[in-house]
Protein backbone atom coordinates (compact mmCIF):
# COMPACT_ATOMS: atom_id res chain seq x y z
CA UNK A 1 0.00 0.00 0.00
CA UNK A 2 1.77 3.09 -0.97
CA UNK A 3 1.90 5.32 2.06
CA UNK A 4 0.42 9.21 1.72
CA UNK A 5 3.18 12.20 2.66
CA UNK A 6 2.59 15.77 3.00
CA UNK A 7 1.94 17.66 -0.58
CA UNK A 8 0.44 14.95 -2.09
CA UNK A 9 -2.70 15.18 -4.46
CA UNK A 10 -4.96 12.47 -4.06
CA UNK A 11 -8.35 11.89 -4.77
CA UNK A 12 -10.92 12.06 -2.22
CA UNK A 13 -14.76 11.82 -2.07
CA UNK A 14 -16.51 13.13 1.19
CA UNK A 15 -18.40 11.44 3.04
CA UNK A 16 -18.95 12.65 6.70
CA UNK A 17 -18.30 15.53 8.87
CA UNK A 18 -15.75 16.07 11.98
CA UNK A 19 -16.92 17.68 15.01
CA UNK A 20 -15.23 20.89 14.19
CA UNK A 21 -17.15 20.73 10.27
CA UNK A 22 -14.23 19.81 8.21
CA UNK A 23 -15.12 17.35 5.85
CA UNK A 24 -14.10 13.68 6.02
CA UNK A 25 -13.06 11.43 3.29
CA UNK A 26 -10.78 7.93 3.03
CA UNK A 27 -8.04 7.36 1.45
CA UNK A 28 -6.88 3.57 1.33
CA UNK A 29 -8.55 3.29 4.64
CA UNK A 30 -6.87 6.39 6.25
CA UNK A 31 -9.25 9.79 6.94
CA UNK A 32 -8.27 12.72 5.51
CA UNK A 33 -9.83 16.08 7.09
CA UNK A 34 -10.61 18.64 4.49
CA UNK A 35 -12.29 22.27 6.04
CA UNK A 36 -15.10 23.90 4.10
CA UNK A 37 -16.47 20.61 1.75
CA UNK A 38 -19.42 19.14 1.92
CA UNK A 39 -20.95 15.41 1.95
CA UNK A 40 -20.81 14.31 -1.89
CA UNK A 41 -17.75 16.49 -3.27
CA UNK A 42 -15.37 14.84 -5.28
CA UNK A 43 -11.57 16.74 -5.15
CA UNK A 44 -8.56 16.81 -5.82
CA UNK A 45 -6.66 17.47 -2.67
CA UNK A 46 -3.20 18.39 -1.47
CA UNK A 47 -1.81 17.11 1.96
CA UNK A 48 -0.74 19.27 4.04
CA UNK A 49 -0.25 16.87 7.24
CA UNK A 50 0.21 13.13 8.08
CA UNK A 51 -0.64 11.80 11.51
CA UNK A 52 -0.25 7.57 12.71
CA UNK A 53 -4.18 7.25 11.85
CA UNK A 54 -5.49 10.53 10.02
CA UNK A 55 -4.53 13.50 7.64
CA UNK A 56 -5.05 16.91 7.07
CA UNK A 57 -5.64 18.30 3.27
CA UNK A 58 -7.20 21.32 1.39
CA UNK A 59 -8.76 21.48 -1.81
CA UNK A 60 -6.79 22.01 -4.77
CA UNK A 61 -10.12 21.49 -6.98
CA UNK A 62 -13.33 20.57 -6.98
CA UNK A 63 -13.87 17.93 -9.34
CA UNK A 64 -17.76 17.12 -9.07
CA UNK A 65 -19.61 19.70 -6.77
CA UNK A 66 -22.10 18.22 -3.88
CA UNK A 67 -25.83 18.99 -4.20
CA UNK A 68 -24.93 20.15 -1.12
CA UNK A 69 -23.09 23.10 -1.26
CA UNK A 70 -23.84 26.70 -1.72
CA UNK A 71 -21.58 29.42 -2.60
CA UNK A 72 -20.26 31.24 0.50
CA UNK A 73 -22.25 34.03 1.44
CA UNK A 74 -19.60 35.95 2.77
CA UNK A 75 -16.25 37.59 2.06
CA UNK A 76 -14.26 36.37 5.61
CA UNK A 77 -15.55 32.99 5.25
CA UNK A 78 -12.24 31.60 3.93
CA UNK A 79 -10.33 33.56 6.57
CA UNK A 80 -12.09 33.78 9.57
CA UNK A 81 -12.51 31.41 12.40
CA UNK A 82 -16.60 31.52 12.70
CA UNK A 83 -18.68 30.03 10.46
CA UNK A 84 -17.62 26.60 8.90
CA UNK A 85 -20.78 25.54 7.30
CA UNK A 86 -21.30 29.08 5.13
CA UNK A 87 -20.51 26.58 1.98
CA UNK A 88 -23.70 24.21 2.99
CA UNK A 89 -27.48 24.99 2.38
CA UNK A 90 -28.82 25.13 5.82
CA UNK A 91 -30.80 21.85 5.72
CA UNK A 92 -27.84 20.52 4.99
CA UNK A 93 -25.87 21.93 8.31
CA UNK A 94 -29.23 21.03 10.20
CA UNK A 95 -28.70 17.31 8.85
CA UNK A 96 -24.83 16.98 9.93
CA UNK A 97 -25.39 18.45 13.18
CA UNK A 98 -28.30 15.65 13.93
CA UNK A 99 -25.67 13.17 12.61
CA UNK A 100 -23.22 14.16 15.12
CA UNK A 101 -25.85 13.83 18.06
CA UNK A 102 -26.93 10.90 17.18
CA UNK A 103 -23.22 9.11 16.48
CA UNK A 104 -22.12 10.52 19.63
CA UNK A 105 -24.97 8.92 21.95
CA UNK A 106 -24.36 5.20 19.86
CA UNK A 107 -20.49 4.96 19.53
CA UNK A 108 -19.61 6.92 22.87
CA UNK A 109 -22.80 6.65 24.55
CA UNK A 110 -23.52 3.01 23.71
CA UNK A 111 -27.40 4.28 23.20
CA UNK A 112 -28.61 3.21 19.33
CA UNK A 113 -31.95 3.25 20.25
CA UNK A 114 -32.27 6.48 21.94
CA UNK A 115 -35.07 8.37 20.55
CA UNK A 116 -33.57 11.43 19.15
CA UNK A 117 -36.16 14.17 17.51
CA UNK A 118 -35.74 16.25 14.50
CA UNK A 119 -33.41 18.88 15.33
CA UNK A 120 -35.04 22.74 16.24
CA UNK A 121 -33.47 24.89 13.37
CA UNK A 122 -33.43 28.27 13.60
CA UNK A 123 -35.65 30.50 11.46
CA UNK A 124 -32.37 33.27 11.07
CA UNK A 125 -29.68 31.71 10.56
CA UNK A 126 -27.96 35.05 10.14
CA UNK A 127 -27.77 37.62 13.12
CA UNK A 128 -28.83 36.26 15.93
CA UNK A 129 -25.79 37.47 17.49
CA UNK A 130 -26.46 39.22 20.51
CA UNK A 131 -23.02 39.56 21.75
CA UNK A 132 -19.31 40.34 20.06
CA UNK A 133 -15.86 40.14 21.07
CA UNK A 134 -13.60 42.01 19.00
CA UNK A 135 -10.19 42.32 18.91
CA UNK A 136 -8.21 45.28 18.15
CA UNK A 137 -5.05 45.61 16.21
CA UNK A 138 -3.36 47.43 12.79
CA UNK A 139 -3.23 46.43 9.98
CA UNK A 140 -0.67 46.14 7.35
CA UNK A 141 -1.23 49.57 6.31
CA UNK A 142 -1.49 51.22 9.94
CA UNK A 143 -5.26 51.80 9.97
CA UNK A 144 -6.84 50.51 12.97
CA UNK A 145 -8.77 47.00 12.59
CA UNK A 146 -11.36 45.28 14.11
CA UNK A 147 -12.25 41.49 13.57
CA UNK A 148 -12.01 38.13 14.53
CA UNK A 149 -8.86 35.53 15.01
CA UNK A 150 -8.39 33.54 12.15
CA UNK A 151 -8.60 29.72 12.91
CA UNK A 152 -6.02 28.79 15.46
CA UNK A 153 -4.24 31.50 15.56
CA UNK A 154 -4.05 34.90 17.01
CA UNK A 155 -3.89 36.70 13.60
CA UNK A 156 -6.96 39.42 13.58
CA UNK A 157 -8.95 39.17 10.31
CA UNK A 158 -10.44 42.66 9.85
CA UNK A 159 -13.89 42.17 9.49
CA UNK A 160 -16.48 45.46 8.31
CA UNK A 161 -19.60 43.70 8.77
CA UNK A 162 -20.52 39.93 10.03
CA UNK A 163 -23.54 37.99 9.07
CA UNK A 164 -23.76 36.65 12.40
CA UNK A 165 -24.23 39.34 13.99
CA UNK A 166 -26.87 42.62 14.18
CA UNK A 167 -26.48 45.78 11.93
CA UNK A 168 -26.47 47.57 14.78
CA UNK A 169 -22.63 46.03 15.52
CA UNK A 170 -21.95 46.97 12.26
CA UNK A 171 -22.57 50.26 12.79
CA UNK A 172 -20.92 50.83 15.93
CA UNK A 173 -17.56 49.28 14.90
CA UNK A 174 -17.71 52.21 11.97
CA UNK A 175 -18.09 54.61 14.45
CA UNK A 176 -15.40 53.62 16.78
CA UNK A 177 -13.11 52.78 13.99
CA UNK A 178 -13.54 56.69 12.87
CA UNK A 179 -12.77 57.86 16.69
CA UNK A 180 -9.34 55.57 17.08
CA UNK A 181 -8.49 57.35 14.06
CA UNK A 182 -8.51 60.67 16.08
CA UNK A 183 -8.06 59.74 19.95
CA UNK A 184 -4.42 58.95 19.12
CA UNK A 185 -3.96 55.66 21.41
CA UNK A 186 -2.75 52.36 20.37
CA UNK A 187 -3.63 49.10 20.19
CA UNK A 188 -2.78 46.49 22.84
CA UNK A 189 0.67 44.33 21.78
CA UNK A 190 0.21 40.77 23.66
CA UNK A 191 3.63 39.95 22.99
CA UNK A 192 4.73 43.13 24.86
CA UNK A 193 2.00 43.83 26.97
CA UNK A 194 1.70 47.86 25.48
CA UNK A 195 -0.80 49.72 24.08
CA UNK A 196 -4.38 50.81 25.37
CA UNK A 197 -7.07 49.33 23.34
CA UNK A 198 -7.65 45.79 23.31
CA UNK A 199 -11.46 44.87 22.50
CA UNK A 200 -14.86 46.46 21.67
CA UNK A 201 -16.62 43.95 22.97
CA UNK A 202 -20.21 44.77 21.82
CA UNK A 203 -24.26 43.61 23.35
CA UNK A 204 -27.89 44.09 21.85
CA UNK A 205 -30.84 42.86 23.87
CA UNK A 206 -32.43 41.54 20.95
CA UNK A 207 -36.47 41.97 22.24
CA UNK A 208 -36.09 45.72 22.98
CA UNK A 209 -33.67 46.65 20.46
CA UNK A 210 -31.48 48.53 23.49
CA UNK A 211 -27.74 48.35 23.00
CA UNK A 212 -24.12 48.35 25.28
CA UNK A 213 -20.81 49.25 23.80
CA UNK A 214 -17.85 48.50 26.10
CA UNK A 215 -14.30 49.61 25.21
CA UNK A 216 -11.63 47.02 27.15
CA UNK A 217 -8.69 48.60 27.88
CA UNK A 218 -5.14 48.20 29.18
CA UNK A 219 -5.94 51.26 31.64
CA UNK A 220 -8.57 53.37 33.30
CA UNK A 221 -9.39 54.93 30.27
CA UNK A 222 -8.96 56.41 26.53
CA UNK A 223 -8.70 59.88 25.23
CA UNK A 224 -11.06 61.65 23.92
CA UNK A 225 -14.41 59.85 25.50
CA UNK A 226 -16.49 62.68 24.87
CA UNK A 227 -15.80 62.32 21.03
CA UNK A 228 -16.57 59.07 21.06
CA UNK A 229 -20.29 58.90 23.37
CA UNK A 230 -20.86 61.30 20.25
CA UNK A 231 -19.97 59.68 17.57
CA UNK A 232 -21.60 56.33 19.26
CA UNK A 233 -24.65 58.56 19.58
CA UNK A 234 -24.80 59.83 15.74
CA UNK A 235 -24.19 56.07 14.65
CA UNK A 236 -25.69 53.31 16.56
CA UNK A 237 -29.59 52.89 17.18
CA UNK A 238 -30.83 51.69 20.43
CA UNK A 239 -27.44 53.28 21.93
CA UNK A 240 -27.95 52.40 26.20
CA UNK A 241 -24.32 52.33 27.54
CA UNK A 242 -20.75 53.11 27.16
CA UNK A 243 -18.50 51.84 29.29
CA UNK A 244 -14.96 51.40 29.74
CA UNK A 245 -13.55 48.17 30.83
CA UNK A 246 -10.34 47.99 32.64
CA UNK A 247 -7.89 44.49 32.07
CA UNK A 248 -4.22 45.16 32.30
CA UNK A 249 -3.76 41.41 32.78
CA UNK A 250 -1.41 39.69 30.92
CA UNK A 251 -4.00 37.09 29.68
CA UNK A 252 -6.31 35.85 27.22
CA UNK A 253 -9.03 36.62 29.34
CA UNK A 254 -11.26 39.45 27.43
CA UNK A 255 -12.91 41.29 30.77
CA UNK A 256 -11.37 42.61 33.40
CA UNK A 257 -13.50 42.87 36.86
CA UNK A 258 -13.31 46.90 36.74
CA UNK A 259 -16.32 48.62 34.70
CA UNK A 260 -17.11 52.41 34.61
CA UNK A 261 -19.83 54.14 32.58
CA UNK A 262 -18.76 56.74 30.34
CA UNK A 263 -22.83 57.23 29.34
CA UNK A 264 -26.02 55.65 30.27
CA UNK A 265 -26.70 53.23 32.10
CA UNK A 266 -24.68 49.80 33.24
CA UNK A 267 -27.16 47.80 31.86
CA UNK A 268 -29.55 46.75 29.05
CA UNK A 269 -33.00 44.98 29.45
CA UNK A 270 -33.84 41.80 27.77
CA UNK A 271 -37.02 39.52 27.78
CA UNK A 272 -36.50 35.82 27.94
CA UNK A 273 -39.30 33.61 28.35
CA UNK A 274 -41.69 36.58 29.08
CA UNK A 275 -38.62 37.42 32.47
CA UNK A 276 -36.92 40.39 32.40
CA UNK A 277 -33.18 40.71 32.66
CA UNK A 278 -30.63 43.26 33.28
CA UNK A 279 -27.32 42.39 30.92
CA UNK A 280 -23.91 44.34 32.41
CA UNK A 281 -20.76 43.68 30.74
CA UNK A 282 -20.14 40.47 33.29
CA UNK A 283 -23.55 38.88 32.75
CA UNK A 284 -23.60 35.64 31.32
CA UNK A 285 -27.01 35.53 28.64
CA UNK A 286 -27.42 33.31 26.15
CA UNK A 287 -26.20 34.41 22.63
CA UNK A 288 -29.01 33.32 20.77
CA UNK A 289 -32.18 34.74 22.69
CA UNK A 290 -35.13 33.29 20.06
CA UNK A 291 -33.38 29.60 20.41
CA UNK A 292 -32.29 30.16 24.02
CA UNK A 293 -36.12 30.24 24.12
CA UNK A 294 -37.27 27.04 22.09
CA UNK A 295 -34.48 25.16 24.46
CA UNK A 296 -35.62 26.35 27.37
CA UNK A 297 -39.30 25.42 26.24
CA UNK A 298 -38.26 22.32 25.47
CA UNK A 299 -36.09 21.86 29.11
CA UNK A 300 -39.25 22.61 30.99
CA UNK A 301 -41.68 20.35 28.72
CA UNK A 302 -39.25 17.31 29.81
CA UNK A 303 -38.97 18.46 33.05
CA UNK A 304 -42.56 17.78 33.66
CA UNK A 305 -43.48 20.34 36.25
CA UNK A 306 -47.05 20.41 38.21
CA UNK A 307 -46.46 23.23 40.25
CA UNK A 308 -45.26 21.29 43.53
CA UNK A 309 -41.95 19.66 42.56
CA UNK A 310 -38.54 21.21 43.97
CA UNK A 311 -36.06 21.72 41.21
CA UNK A 312 -32.88 21.78 41.49
CA UNK A 313 -31.15 23.92 38.61
CA UNK A 314 -26.99 22.72 38.69
CA UNK A 315 -24.76 25.07 36.67
CA UNK A 316 -27.71 28.29 36.58
CA UNK A 317 -25.50 31.00 35.54
CA UNK A 318 -27.89 34.10 36.10
CA UNK A 319 -31.01 31.94 36.84
CA UNK A 320 -32.26 31.89 33.25
CA UNK A 321 -33.81 28.20 33.13
CA UNK A 322 -34.61 28.03 36.57
CA UNK A 323 -36.10 31.07 36.64
CA UNK A 324 -38.05 30.60 33.63
CA UNK A 325 -39.56 27.25 35.01
CA UNK A 326 -40.49 28.85 38.89
CA UNK A 327 -43.80 29.34 38.18
CA UNK A 328 -44.48 25.51 37.42
CA UNK A 329 -42.58 24.90 40.30
CA UNK A 330 -43.00 24.41 43.94
CA UNK A 331 -39.36 25.94 44.76
CA UNK A 332 -36.12 26.57 43.13
CA UNK A 333 -32.93 26.10 44.23
CA UNK A 334 -29.69 27.25 41.66
CA UNK A 335 -26.24 26.46 42.04
CA UNK A 336 -23.48 28.68 40.41
CA UNK A 337 -19.93 28.66 41.17
CA UNK A 338 -19.11 32.54 39.47
CA UNK A 339 -19.92 34.91 42.15
CA UNK A 340 -21.30 37.70 40.02
CA UNK A 341 -23.58 35.32 38.61
CA UNK A 342 -24.93 34.07 41.76
CA UNK A 343 -25.83 38.06 42.78
CA UNK A 344 -27.22 38.54 39.35
CA UNK A 345 -29.45 35.91 39.57
CA UNK A 346 -31.04 37.18 42.75
CA UNK A 347 -31.29 40.29 41.25
CA UNK A 348 -33.17 38.88 38.79
CA UNK A 349 -35.18 37.32 40.94
CA UNK A 350 -35.98 40.28 42.41
CA UNK A 351 -36.81 41.90 39.23
CA UNK A 352 -39.16 39.59 37.90
CA UNK A 353 -41.09 39.38 41.66
CA UNK A 354 -40.06 35.80 41.55
CA UNK A 355 -40.33 34.42 45.48
CA UNK A 356 -39.67 30.84 45.40
CA UNK A 357 -36.52 30.73 43.92
CA UNK A 358 -32.73 30.78 46.26
CA UNK A 359 -29.62 30.93 44.56
CA UNK A 360 -25.95 29.61 46.19
CA UNK A 361 -22.61 30.75 44.78
CA UNK A 362 -20.20 26.97 45.12
CA UNK A 363 -19.35 24.59 42.55
CA UNK A 364 -21.75 22.37 41.74
CA UNK A 365 -20.59 18.72 42.89
CA UNK A 366 -19.41 20.56 46.43
CA UNK A 367 -23.05 22.15 46.62
CA UNK A 368 -24.99 19.49 45.39
CA UNK A 369 -23.18 17.10 48.26
CA UNK A 370 -24.36 19.79 50.78
CA UNK A 371 -27.67 20.10 49.44
CA UNK A 372 -27.79 16.08 49.96
CA UNK A 373 -26.27 16.35 53.64
CA UNK A 374 -28.71 18.96 54.88
CA UNK A 375 -31.80 16.51 53.92
CA UNK A 376 -32.59 18.31 50.19
CA UNK A 377 -34.62 16.10 48.21
CA UNK A 378 -35.17 17.76 44.20
CA UNK A 379 -37.64 15.74 42.42
CA UNK A 380 -36.50 17.57 38.93
CA UNK A 381 -32.59 18.15 38.74
CA UNK A 382 -31.01 20.61 35.57
CA UNK A 383 -27.95 20.15 34.59
CA UNK A 384 -26.66 22.66 32.11
CA UNK A 385 -22.67 22.39 32.23
CA UNK A 386 -19.52 23.60 30.27
CA UNK A 387 -18.79 22.30 27.19
CA UNK A 388 -16.68 19.59 29.55
CA UNK A 389 -19.38 17.84 31.19
CA UNK A 390 -20.00 16.90 34.14
CA UNK A 391 -17.49 15.56 37.19
CA UNK A 392 -18.21 11.72 37.85
CA UNK A 393 -18.89 12.80 42.08
CA UNK A 394 -21.74 15.69 41.10
CA UNK A 395 -23.16 12.51 39.03
CA UNK A 396 -22.91 10.24 41.85
CA UNK A 397 -24.45 12.97 44.20
CA UNK A 398 -27.54 13.55 41.71
CA UNK A 399 -28.30 9.66 41.79
CA UNK A 400 -27.95 9.72 45.43
CA UNK A 401 -30.40 12.95 45.40
CA UNK A 402 -32.95 10.14 43.78
CA UNK A 403 -34.85 12.66 41.40
CA UNK A 404 -37.68 11.65 39.76
CA UNK A 405 -36.50 13.03 36.24
CA UNK A 406 -32.89 14.53 35.42
CA UNK A 407 -32.88 16.90 32.76
CA UNK A 408 -29.71 17.34 30.87
CA UNK A 409 -28.74 20.19 28.57
CA UNK A 410 -25.45 19.98 26.76
CA UNK A 411 -23.25 21.88 24.11
CA UNK A 412 -20.85 19.40 23.45
CA UNK A 413 -22.33 15.93 22.05
CA UNK A 414 -19.21 13.63 23.36
CA UNK A 415 -19.29 15.16 26.71
CA UNK A 416 -22.80 14.66 26.74
CA UNK A 417 -22.89 11.04 25.27
CA UNK A 418 -20.24 10.28 28.05
CA UNK A 419 -22.26 11.77 31.23
CA UNK A 420 -25.38 9.67 29.81
CA UNK A 421 -23.39 6.41 30.39
CA UNK A 422 -22.13 7.34 33.30
CA UNK A 423 -26.17 8.12 34.59
CA UNK A 424 -27.62 4.89 33.37
CA UNK A 425 -24.82 3.18 35.14
CA UNK A 426 -26.35 5.06 38.08
CA UNK A 427 -29.74 4.16 37.22
CA UNK A 428 -30.65 6.87 35.12
CA UNK A 429 -32.08 5.91 31.62
CA UNK A 430 -32.02 8.65 29.10
CA UNK A 431 -35.93 8.42 27.18
CA UNK A 432 -35.35 11.39 24.69
CA UNK A 433 -33.30 13.84 23.14
CA UNK A 434 -33.41 16.87 20.54
CA UNK A 435 -30.85 18.72 19.74
CA UNK A 436 -31.18 22.74 19.46
CA UNK A 437 -28.87 24.79 16.51
CA UNK A 438 -27.88 27.68 19.08
CA UNK A 439 -24.96 28.91 16.47
CA UNK A 440 -26.14 28.21 12.85
CA UNK A 441 -23.21 28.62 10.80
CA UNK A 442 -20.77 27.55 13.25
CA UNK A 443 -20.22 23.83 14.19
CA UNK A 444 -21.73 23.90 18.03
CA UNK A 445 -24.88 22.20 18.66
CA UNK A 446 -26.94 22.13 21.84
CA UNK A 447 -28.70 19.18 22.99
CA UNK A 448 -31.98 18.83 25.96
CA UNK A 449 -32.46 15.17 27.27
CA UNK A 450 -34.46 13.92 30.13
CA UNK A 451 -33.70 10.92 32.00
CA UNK A 452 -35.80 8.61 34.43
CA UNK A 453 -34.99 6.65 37.20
Amino acid sequence: MEQIKKNDRIELEITGYTAEGSGVGRWQGMAVFVPMTAVGDRLETRVLKVAKTHAFGKIEQILQPSPERVAPDCAYFSQCGGCVYRHLSYDAELRAKQQRVKDAVTRIGGFPDLPVREILGAEQSDGYRNKAQLPIGRGPDGEIVLGFYANHSHRIVSCDQCRLQPPAFAAAMDAFREWARLSGDEPYDEQTGKGRLRHLYLRQADATGEVMVCVVVNGNGVHKEPELVEMLRKKVPGLKSVVINSNRERTNVVLGKKNRVVWGQDHITDRLCGLEFHISPLSFYQVNRTQAERLYQKAAEYAGLTGKETLLDLYCGTGTIGLSMAGSAGRVIGVEVVAQAVEDARENAVRNGIKNAEFFCGDAAEAAAKLRARGEKPDVVILDPPRKGCAPELLETVAQMQPQRVVYVSCDPATLARDLKRLAELGYEPQELTPVDMFPRTAHVESVVFLIS
